[in-house]
């Protein structure tokens, strides 16, 4: 007979409910607390929603109207020092948290609004409206919002995008001795994300102190929550990965307190994370001032009922009913919030010329000024002042023939010897000794907690080293086993580590190394073989760095390590076994910013490349043996550090360029550099840029088919031949 045995869950999942017992029992400088972040954040966003409904908001305002309760509630239990970040939907979370930052001790709502807060509602309301004085001067607007000082970590447009940021800064919390905690809002839509479960899963596995906050409006723009899940309790979620999950009434401020303030301690303690749904109704529609009845998904009844459950009512009934404060003055509190926000108005804006009266327009002094649009998309650099830089010209140590991937392990044990701060993930790096190509070899025993092998979620652990760079405690090196699974991660290297410096001001650094193996040549297929350096040098704010030799690997990799900046070492498996020079004792050396190197000086036509393709170019050179070629690795690929002046003085003496890669044409590095060449060296040029590249399709598993996809040695005298048959090179 077939037994039937139920599994229990491992992990508590309860809903926190409170009597009027707990409201009784409540302090009263909490009560008053809540009650004056509350009205001081609903105050905020209906004037956001005025001006947005004025036309003075440049994009989408997202107001929190109606959610305030589950915002100002949890963040009661945090201190400065405890990180938040957020969603699209985030102004609420922002205030509350840097509100409870300059008054850790509570808030009087009889007492007059501080200076501070008055100026930090200005600055935020400045930067929604896309101004100079914002937090980012206007870059970030609406959706991204960051004050790092507070613990706010910074907002974010991509659903679901910010939550493995939100384990970065847990991991660094932990890691630093510290019992701070990393919290990380989201809503229902957030919560089928693929990059949100696999943090529940990572978070779950490494005992992360990160509370994954709910906030499950109930719809997603106009969909509702029981349309897009099977299951819409969402707190559910944390049964199947094994966290403490907790359900709360949202407008309920309290609920979500104390709620809260058990997640907290079972995070403090070192237990891992937590997960908290907190049911809140957003009153408006997704964007601006119409409910959501006016677009016929909601009816007016249902809005009607959550507006009853108003969490600034609810607080100000126990107060009054407890007889800690009057309706008089909580209607003076209101009021003291509106002038404020006005008087914030009149700072920003001024009548509009020649408009009706009221009409207004924003302050011309308010506006960035349009020159700051590139600025601090990277940085400067300033942290090579002073830093040991040589050349294989100027190296003054030995050098020796050594192996390619001995240098990648010398390079990094050395580094995470001298500098406690550099970690490195990613999958089976800590086991095969030394990852699937011996990369970390030895680095693990030596190094046990800062070498951290990883599930399989690129999303995840990418977020997570993004979440590490922006707290700015640690250094990650990220490892990807094939350089297609950037696609896999393509949001978090994208749309948050690539943007993040420039999208919050330009000054915040984002110091990641990202590690990536392209394997063309070595029978793994399609989805393992592409080189992405094209693709990459078009997404701003990545550096991207090429290393074709030993030598040129330790220095490389110890300028990606000290450049504040996210950078990409990519790597061929191609080079891992060839042996070139190797340093021996020094290997604290750096390769200067945008520095190529001349392989072979010549006269006849100038030939550009990087990585494995450099040593195929010298190959085919030779073998032709009749073209007097120059040859530069170009070793830095990013548009902010190629060497211009190199390559340029190269073009005027040969006045030929050919650019050889080894990949698609299709996500090409050397059609971009190609159209930059002939736009700035058209004049210098006797003929057309000839291109020598991989064919339209990707590498297949067949050996032959492998080999006519992409370009080696032969295609390269191929092409010197034809070029040479033609006399379209210069001879001296």
């Amino acid at each position: 007979m077939v037994l039937h045995n139920k599994h229990k869950s491992l992990s508590p999942w309860v809903e926190v409910v409170t009597t009027n017992e707990d409201w009784d029992h409540a302090s009263p400088d909490l009560l008053k607390t809540m009650l004056t972040q509350l009205v001081l954040i609903r105050t905020f966003e209906e004037y956001v929603l005025e001006l947005s409904s004025a036309g003075l908001i440049h994009g989408p305002a997202h107001s929190s109207v109606g959610q305030e309760g589950g915002a100002v509630g949890s963040v009661m239990s945090l201190t400065s020092v405890d990180s938040v970040n957020g969603s699209h939907r985030g102004h609420h979370q922002f205030l509350a948290k840097v509100i409870k930052h300059l008054s850790p001790n509570g808030l009087d709502p009889e007492a007059e609004i501080s200076q501070d807060i008055r100026d930090v509602m200005l600055k935020t309301l400045a930067e929604i409206c896309g101004l100079d004085r914002g937090f980012s001067h206007g870059r970030g607007g609406s959706m991204h919002l960051q004050w790092i000082e507070a613990g706010a970590m910074g907002t974010n447009a991509i659903v679901g995008g910010g939550v493995p940021l939100a384990a970065g800064f847990a991991w660094s919390h932990r890691q630093a001795g510290t019992d701070a905690v990393s919290v990380t809002y989201f809503g229902d839509g957030a919560i089928n994300i693929g990059s949100t479960l696999e943090t529940f899963n990572l978070a779950s596995a490494w005992k992360l102190p990160i509370c994954f906050f709910v906030e499950n409006n109930l719809y997603a723009v106009s969909t509702h929550v029981s349309e897009s899940t099977g299951e819409p309790r969402l707190s559910a979620r944390g049964q199947g990965f094994g966290i403490h999950s907790w359900k709360v009434d949202g407008m309920n401020p309290l609920a979500v307190h104390i709620a809260m303030e058990e997640a907290v301690a079972h995070m403090r303690a070192g237990n891992g994370p937590t997960i908290i749904e907190a049911e809140v109704y957003r009153f408006f529609h997704q964007n601006g001032s119409f409910p959501g009845s006016a677009f016929g998904y909601r009816s007016k009844e249902e809005e009607a009922h959550w507006r009853a459950r108003d969490p600034i009512l609810q607080v100000t009934d126990h107060l009054i009913r407890r007889g800690l404060i009057t309706q008089e003055k909580v209607d003076a509190l209101i009021s003291r919030a509106k002038e404020t926000m006005s008087a914030m108005g009149d700072v920003l804006l001024e009548p509009l010329p020649g408009g009706k009266p009221g009409q207004r327009q924003i302050k011309p002094s308010e506006w960035p000024n349009p020159d700051f649009v590139d600025v601090g998309i990277r940085g400067d650099l300033s942290e090579f002042n002073g830093a040991h830089i040589a050349d294989l010209d100027t190296y003054s140590a030995d050098i020796v023939e050594g192996k390619f991937i001995d240098s990648v392990a010398a390079v990094m044990g050395r580094r995470m010897e001298t500098d406690n701060t550099v970690v490195v993930m990613g999958e089976d790096v800590h086991k095969l000794a030394g990852g699937t190509n011996g990369a970390t070899k030895g680095l693990k025993d030596r190094f046990p907690d800062r070498i951290l092998g990883t599930p399989i979620s690129e999303n995840a652990f990418t977020g997570l080293g993004g979440g590490m760079a922006i707290d700015g405690r640690y250094k990650p090196v990220v490892e990807f086993m094939y350089a297609d699974f950037m696609w896999v991660a393509a949001d978090q290297l994208f749309n948050q580590i690539g943007k993040a410096r420039h999208m919050f001001g330009g000054t915040g650094p984002v110091p990641l190394v990202l590690r990536s193996k392209i394997a063309m040549g070595s029978g793994y297929g399609s989805q393992h073989s592409m080189d992405p350096a094209g693709v990459m040098a078009t997404n701003p704010g990545w550096r991207i760095v090429a290393p074709s030799t030993p030598f040129d690997y330790v220095g490389l990799m110890n300028s990606a390590l000290l450049c504040k900046d996210p950078v990409i070492v990519l790597e061929h498996v191609d080079l891992y076994a060839t042996m070139g020079p190797s340093p021996t004792t020094d290997l604290d050396y750096h390769l200067p910013v945008g520095k190529a190197a001349i392989r072979r000086e010549g006269s006849e036509i100038t030939i550009i490349s990087y990585l494995a393709m450099t040593n195929f170019v010298l190959d085919a050179v030779n073998t032709v043996g009749s073209v007097d070629a120059e040859v530069i690795d170009l070793r830095w690929l990013d548009r902010a550090s190629i060497d211009w002046d190199t390559i340029g003085a190269s073009i005027r003496k040969t006045n030929n360029v050919l650019i050889a890669e080894q990949g698609s044409i299709g996500t090409s590095y050397g059609g971009w550099l190609a159209d930059e060449i002939q736009r700035r060296y058209f004049d210098w040029l006797d003929a057309p840029i000839e291109r020598v590249t991989g064919g339209v399709a990707s590498p297949s598993i067949s050996k032959v088919l492998e080999r006519a996809a992409i370009a080696k040695s032969e295609e390269v005298v191929k092409k010197l031949n034809e070029l040479s048959a033609n006399n379209r090179l210069k001879r001296n």
